[in-house]
């Protein structure tokens, strides 16, 4: 969805030097050359994000928008960041030169391939809710950093009324041809940066980048049921576009902050509840919260702790979808640490009425481990 960071391609750290840089992607274009992995389908595409890094990072004008916008930063430049042959010159020593980069890469019919539409880069953003946000739904107001076009030029990176020109150097093709010995080599045109134009009077505005960093504000329809890390797509919402091309989306993520009395799991809901010793003895009917209104549930007689009940359609709802899920209340008798006189007393009396042997009916866990091996 997202382009990976190119020092991370590389290898290398955000202080490095050019030599590092340079020596970095050699050693990445000699191990991932097509010609020297015939049978690895994914080596073209390692050798063109390879170069792509490169191409950016030893750039220091380019670098320096990377470096403090990322990947957004180079949207709507000239030559901005992409697959690019001229990177790759520098090690035609290295490589051999037995080939032609325009062909290979796709580009040998000559035309201005560096000018085709691209789409624009997707634009992440993280959403934190409340439990309660989470699940029921809600509607959030958002502001997200993203490239805009330049209301001043309209996206054409010159000041109203002049406009771009032709290339003088390629002639507006975008690259240049070189013929060494029997091999005809392209690579693009250094002038323009592959465009094919140059803007002789930049915009006073976006300084002849065509585009420029807003701040958006954007509505977010939270369905209700959602849950940690649901992903909600705005169509068209992400990076604009190159050379015509259709803008990126954007991905909003959602983190939802834990309760401090329900714990979920999944659709459903899940409680503790305390009751005392007589509630759990002689039975009770009890008031159980839930996201909604409370709710009577009733404790039968003798009950134990680490009793479960089942609450219906108390849960979660489906995201998109009908029904709810179920509230799962589990009981937990609390035996008292201190007694008043007449509690004590009552205790005893109890006591002294309740059967001698307290031993289960059932043999319990250890007694039957303790048979299976005699």
């Amino acid at each position: 969805m997202s382009k990976r960071d190119y020092y991370e391609i590389l290898g290398v750290g955000k202080d490095a030097r050019d030599p590092e840089i340079k020596g970095a992607y050699r050693k990445l274009a000699l191990k991932f050359h097509p010609d020297r992995n015939p049978d690895d389908p994914h080596a073209e595409e390692n050798f063109k994000e390879a170069s792509e890094a490169y191409s950016v990072l030893s750039d220091a004008q380019k670098r320096a928008a990377y470096d403090r916008y990322g990947h957004a930063g180079l949207q709507g430049a000239a030559g901005a960041a992409g697959f690019n042959p001229e990177a790759f010159t520098d090690f035609s020593d290295i490589l051999g030169n037995f080939f032609d980069l325009g062909d290979l890469f796709g580009g040998g019919g000559g035309g201005r391939r560096h000018n085709r539409a691209q789409r624009g880069e997707d634009v992440r953003y993280d959403l934190e809710l409340t439990f309660e946000e989470a699940v029921f739904g809600m509607n959030a107001d958002i502001q997200v950093a993203r490239m805009d076009r330049c209301d001043r030029c309209a996206g054409a990176g010159s000041e109203p009324g002049s406009g771009p020109t032709q290339c003088p150097t390629c002639h507006g093709r975008g690259e240049v041809l070189y013929q060494q010995s029997f091999l005809s080599i392209r690579r693009t045109c250094s002038t323009c940066g592959g465009s094919g134009r140059v803007i002789r009077n930049p915009c006073g505005q976006c300084r002849g980048n065509g585009f420029r960093q807003i701040q958006r504000k954007l509505k977010v329809t939270v369905p209700a049921g959602v849950d940690n890390n649901t992903r909600i797509r705005l169509a068209t919402e992400g990076q604009p576009g190159s050379n015509g091309g259709p803008p990126g989306d954007l991905y909003v993520f959602l983190k939802v902050k834990e309760h401090a009395f329900f714990e979920r799991h999944e659709q459903d809901l899940h409680c503790t509840i305390p009751i005392n010793l007589a509630q759990a003895a002689l039975g009770a009917e009890i008031d159980v919260p839930t996201l909604d209104q409370p709710h009577k549930l009733k404790i039968p007689e003798g009950t134990q702790s680490g009793a479960q009940f089942r609450v219906r359609h108390k849960g979660v709802p489906v995201v998109n979808g009908s029904g709810r899920g179920d509230l799962y209340v589990h009981v937990e008798v609390q035996i008292p640490t201190r007694l008043t006189r007449d509690q004590k007393k009552l205790m005893e009396q109890l006591r002294d009425t309740l059967p001698v042997d307290n031993a289960p009916a059932e043999k319990g866990l250890f007694d039957k481990v303790k048979d299976y091996f005699m």
